[in-house]
């Protein structure tokens, strides 16, 4: 008899990606599938707090591998876990969403079962993930085979989530195991590349002044070490979008800042912005990060790498992947780029803030002086995410951010996944106190776990991204106070963790030297003012209340 099974293949297949993980909530459709998951010999199961926090998970995992798993129940484990799938979506992480389905008898005779909508439709929830999967399956015993492999691919090739159907009888329906690895070749057209190289020449060759500006879907495609070895040859002005912070090491020579428009360093926009040639590599240049759309990047001079397009002044080229064309511009840049360095100018530095109590300058000033190569850092969308986009990151740093799709309280269990997927490295979570309390429960997980990042919690009362925006004094942007010290006392009995609140420049620093190597979990309070926001913050909540006020 065999016994192996559709679940062992889709174990198999998720490990061979590099998956040694799968995170996700327990629920009667998909425990039977558990039970194959705990005998797997290489792939983990990692239990969250609820579906969102374990899709939130499963995104910072894969910010980190290149790939994650999520496994959630029918109906109520999906829905909860829809909205950090389409963070997923948003900002191009293949996460692979499998769903324990009831059996296909129940599904046939249309049985109005717990966790449906009571219509015997079973087909509900998968329309809806439809709209934020690159591909999606109902898998069976007969087709799983071809399934699996095809919704790996399209993860893995379009950077983006899929998602599985996997019925409790489908799970355990005997299947051959894989029979050859996964095929993951990218097709590129040579012709297309070729009339590429051409015309990037033809911009290339006669300019004497060209700049590099870099974002997320770089690192989405791994080109962080073929971008950092060009720079390190061929010296040229570059920077990033706050997105894509990190990407390319900033102790490199030619780092401008980070480009943010308008509201950009002025060295730093007129470097990217006058150059006579403008390379920009896996760019998207949404309102937050550009101040409301407020760069300056002209066409007309820009040749322009994208995942698998690419575009030289107006003229597109399809179906060229990212790594051929860094490697075009790279050979281009060492036959034309001898005079590209005498246009580098220097970052910008940090104003430095002396205030004895704490602000958020002196508290940004501090970070910078905390941070050491090879830290991965978690900025949660608000004062955070805007705060660290002034600091000048270590060699080997990872930041991540998610200012895209912005959902606050994504980074705590990103900061767990991201813990997860590497655990020999520092992580430091930078997170509001509005943000933090909707997530919080996994505190609870990376304690039962032995995680230990180091949290800055910024307690400035309340919603201030939005008070910013608008209802600076509205009880709308008010949340409930916390002991926030407390905490980690309550959400572990196993695990003790250490906390401080600090309202002092100097206490924070004091802190600081204490957590830097703690073997513990360490939280702390950061007290700040309650309208105090970053400069480049104040810019773009301006941007946002003039748009939303239209």
């Amino acid at each position: 008899m065999n016994s192996y099974t559709v679940g062992d293949y889709l174990l198999e297949r998720l490990n061979e990606t590099g998956i040694d993980h799968l995170f996700g909530v327990p629920g009667d459709y998909n425990l039977q599938f558990l039970d194959s998951v705990i005998a797997h010999p290489r792939l983990a199961w990692v239990g969250c707090a609820n579906e969102l926090n374990a899709a939130y998970a499963a995104d910072g995992y894969a910010r980190c591998r290149g790939a994650a798993a999520l496994l959630t129940t029918f109906g109520v484990g999906e829905l909860s876990a829809i909205n950090g799938v389409a963070g997923s979506y948003a900002e191009y992480l293949p996460v692979v969403h499998i769903v324990g389905a009831p059996s296909q008898t129940s599904q046939h005779n249309a049985e109005l079962l717990h966790h449906t909508l009571g219509d015997g439709d079973f087909r509900h929830f998968l329309r809806m993930h439809q709209e934020i999967s690159v591909a999606s399956s109902v898998l069976t015993a007969d087709n799983a085979a071809a399934e699996i492999d095809r919704l790996l691919r399209c993860a893995l090739t379009e950077h983006r989530p899929v998602y599985l159907l996997l019925a409790t009888n489908v799970a355990a329906s005997p299947i051959s195991p894989p029979s050859s690895p996964l095929d993951l070749r990218i097709s590129r057209h040579e012709r297309q590349l070729a009339a590429f190289a051409n015309a990037a020449e033809q911009l290339l060759a006669e300019a004497r002044s060209v700049a590099m500006l870099v974002d997320f879907l770089a690192d989405r495609t791994g080109q962080q070490e073929r971008l950092a070895s060009w720079l390190r040859e061929v010296p040229m002005p570059f920077a990033t979008l706050l997105m894509g912070k990190s990407v390319v090491p900033e102790s490199l020579y030619g780092f401008a800042g980070t480009y943010a428009g308008a509201s950009s360093a002025q060295s730093t926009r007129e470097v990217i912005e006058q150059s006579e040639v403008i390379i920009t590599i896996g760019v998207k240049f949404t309102d937050t990060v550009t101040a409301g759309f407020t760069q300056q990047i002209d066409s007309g001079k820009t040749i322009d790498v994208g995942l698998n397009e690419c575009r030289v002044r107006e003229h597109c080229f399809h179906d060229i992947p990212m790594a051929a064309a860094l490697e075009v511009l790279h050979r281009l840049a060492r036959r034309h780029g001898s005079g590209w360095r005498q246009h580098i100018v220097a970052p910008p530095v940090m104003e430095e803030d002396r205030s004895v109590s704490l602000t958020q300058g002196s508290f940004w000033q501090a970070m910078q002086a905390f941070l050491r190569p090879g830290d991965i850092v978690l900025a949660d969308q608000g004062t955070a995410a805007f705060g660290i986009a002034a600091l000048r990151l270590p060699e080997n740093t990872r930041l991540m951010v998610q200012t895209l799709w912005g959902s606050i309280g994504y980074t705590l269990p990103a900061a767990f996944g991201a813990g997860t997927a590497e655990p020999g490295r520092r992580v430091i979570l930078i997170i509001g106190d509005g943000s933090a309390q909707l997530t919080v429960q996994e505190l609870g997980t990376m304690l039962r776990d032995g995680q230990h990042p180091i949290i800055f919690l910024l307690n400035n009362d309340g919603y201030t991204v939005e008070r910013a925006i608008h209802g600076a004094e509205q009880r709308y942007n008010d949340i409930a106070r916390w002991n926030w010290t407390h905490l980690t006392e309550a959400l572990s009995l196993d695990n003790p963790a250490e906390s401080w609140r600090v309202t002092q420049t100097v206490q924070l620093e004091d802190v600081m030297q204490l957590a830097a190597d703690s073997s513990r979990l360490s939280l702390v309070e950061v007290v700040l003012p309650r309208a105090d926001i970053p400069p480049l913050l104040a810019a773009v909540t301006r941007s946002l209340h003039e748009r939303n006020s239209r």
